[in-house]
């Protein structure tokens, strides 16, 4: 049974309406001080965590990864793994937890996710996946998706990827995000992936023609709204952003709502650095430094006169043993005065 024949699986914040933009799950940064930095950017966005290995979660007790604050709804996890059993049982744990949505990740290249057979390296295995996504849909109370790659290596994406959507929607998993570049498993590193193999956001695209039925995003080198805007208008449900909305977020995420969700008001960055104020205080109040939050500030004024001095502060700043909020405050007088 599908998600749109299970209408109780919708999360509690409506995460599929929130797709139509979101944030990409990215490793080292989109941890949950970061997710609640660009939720007071965007109301509306979907976010996505880092990803969650099954095996840690499942074998290596480590539900504390799942850890969010409730402000970040509507909020996606994105799960690794490989075995349908321990996926599931993942996927209960998450839903336990609260996640409005449950994402398998077929795309990530790395060494250390091929070597626990998940990620990009699914690309070859599609039925493996329908197998996954089936004990995962069962196991949860709302939306399971996929996020994939055209293909990999060798493969020929006007092949494999309707072969790929056509059998793991088959097991009842109707949204999925398409990266529109292969992964190069041997050769490339990660961060070579996300650059060197050529974009080809027609396949996606045709993709959406060839499965009216199905909701997808497209991902992959998309850095301003008005591309967003782009592929929305050419019949797609949704745009996933990455490295721009991290490093660009105000470009990004503060006319988000406006431009993709046609939602009036808006905030200033200088409104945001206020916000988080407490929020930072509360952190460190509880034992945590100034840099695991600032660090995903430091783009906030990106293109701005001071934005060096900003940046600047916070770096040099934050990682001092003892620095509190008056670092920020530094830093943003730098922006403010034009500095």
């Amino acid at each position: 049974m599908s998600f749109l024949e299970n209408p109780e699986k919708q999360g509690i914040s409506g995460a599929r309406a929130a797709a139509r933009l979101s944030v990409a799950p990215m490793m080292d940064w989109t941890d949950a001080n970061c997710r609640y930095l660009h939720r007071l950017m965007s109301a509306r966005t979907l976010l996505y965590t880092e990803m969650v290995t099954a095996p840690a979660l499942v074998r290596g007790g480590a539900r504390h990864l799942l850890a969010f604050n409730p402000e970040e709804h509507p909020v996606a996890v994105q799960l690794g793994g490989s075995d349908p059993a321990e996926l599931a049982e993942a996927t209960k744990m998450c839903c336990e937890e609260g996640y409005d949505e449950v994402n398998l990740n077929v795309g990530c290249p790395s060494d250390r996710v091929q070597s626990g057979t998940f990620g990009a390296v699914l690309m070859k295995s599609p039925d493996l996946v329908a197998d996954c996504v089936a004990a995962m849909s069962a196991a949860a109370s709302v939306e399971v998706t996929v996020k994939c790659r055209i293909g990999v290596d060798d493969q020929d994406p006007a092949q494999v990827l309707p072969d790929f959507l056509e059998r793991v929607s088959a097991a009842g998993i109707t949204r999925f995000t398409i990266h529109a570049r292969k992964a190069w498993l041997q050769g490339l590193s990660p961060k070579e992936n996300r650059d060197i193999p050529p974009l080809d956001y027609d396949l996606v695209h045709a993709m959406k023609r060839d499965f009216p039925h199905l909701h997808i995003s497209i991902n992959g080198g998309i850095a301003s709204l008005e591309k967003a805007q782009q592929h929305l208008s050419r019949g797609l449900d949704g745009v996933m952003i990455g490295r721009a909305a991290y490093h660009t977020p105000s470009d990004i995420l503060l006319g988000a709502d406006a431009a993709i969700f046609g939602q009036e008001g808006g905030k200033t960055a200088e409104q945001v650095v206020a916000e988080m104020r407490p929020y930072i205080a509360r952190h460190l109040a509880q034992g945590g430094r100034l840099a695991q939050v600032t660090r995903h500030m430091l783009g906030l004024f990106a293109g701005r006169p001071g934005a060096r001095g900003w940046r600047r502060t916070l770096s040099e700043g934050a990682h001092r043993d003892g620095a509190g909020l008056e670092v920020l405050d530094a830093a943003l007088a730098c922006v403010t005065g034009g500095g």
